[in-house]
């Protein structure tokens, strides 16, 4: 539908911690495929080329770009060499996110202030040096995503913070014309969840499969989303459609909000 026909996108978090299809690396291809060209961000280089390639060989465009988003000197990077390669920055999709499992007595200091920097102080960052890009083009639009899952405080406390930080923030940016919107996931079926020991473990004792099936257990669709879900979502908010869509917490989890509320 050509709903983001030239604009450019930067996502961060663009690659995928294994096989399969992450939050993140459906979301770069998704927006490629409605007409944006993608600047994708990622830690692990290989992970961010590899969903270049892939958006390139569906001939679309696509920059793959390798940085920490935790440090600020890589985000100032980052910004900088999306605009020298497109000139500009329409989207910004903020889509980072690790976990540590425990509660307040149980993860450590070091671990809290890990979390904090990947999942929050990141998406601080990004914004901080992009939404000034932003004000100077007349607008643009700003997802954030967050999660809900199994117990663990600092995922928790860091989206909690996320959700705040995205609604101050769209009603300051808001007469600038930039939109600043949250996607909260439910219980995906992503690579990162199938890679946590943690998940794994508090679920089913170690048994992948059988998480799975407790997974889709609790939610009141029966199954849990996919990451073309939450690609889906960011697309509505990335685009024109939701040109007067801003400060919202677009719940995107088959219903299992409801059910805990």
């Amino acid at each position: 539908m050509d709903r983001l026909k030239g604009k450019t996108a930067l996502v961060v978090g663009a690659g995928s911690i294994g096989p399969g299809w992450g939050n993140g690396k459906a979301t770069a291809v998704t927006f490629a495929r409605e007409g944006a060209q993608v600047f994708c961000v990622d830690r692990n280089g290989a992970a961010a080329e590899e969903t270049a390639e892939i958006i390139a060989s569906e001939g679309g465009n696509a920059t793959a770009f390798t940085a920490d988003v935790s440090r600020a000197g890589d985000v100032e990077a980052m910004v900088a060499a999306c605009l020298k390669a497109y000139g500009c920055i329409d989207v910004l999709d903020n889509n980072v996110g690790i976990a540590e499992m425990g509660s307040v007595v149980d993860v450590t200091e070091a671990e809290w202030d890990r979390v904090f920097a990947v999942n929050l102080k990141s998406a601080f960052l990004a914004m901080k040096h992009v939404i000034p890009v932003m004000v100077r083009q007349g607008g643009g639009s700003i997802a954030s995503i967050r999660h809900t899952g199994v117990s663990y405080v600092t995922y928790a406390a860091t989206k909690a913070a996320m959700n705040q930080m995205t609604r101050t923030t769209a009603v300051e940016f808001a007469p600038q014309h930039v939109r600043v919107n949250a996607v909260l996931p439910g219980l995906m079926k992503t690579p990162m969840v199938e890679h946590s020991a943690g998940l794994a473990s508090s679920y089913a004792k170690g048994d992948v499969e059988a998480m799975w099936r407790a997974r889709d257990a609790q939610v009141p669709m029966g199954h849990m989303g996919e990451a073309w879900d939450v690609a889906h979502a960011a697309l509505f908010l990335a685009s024109d459609d939701a040109k007067y869509v801003t400060g919202i917490e677009l719940v995107v989890d088959g219903g299992i909000t409801l059910k805990m509320s």
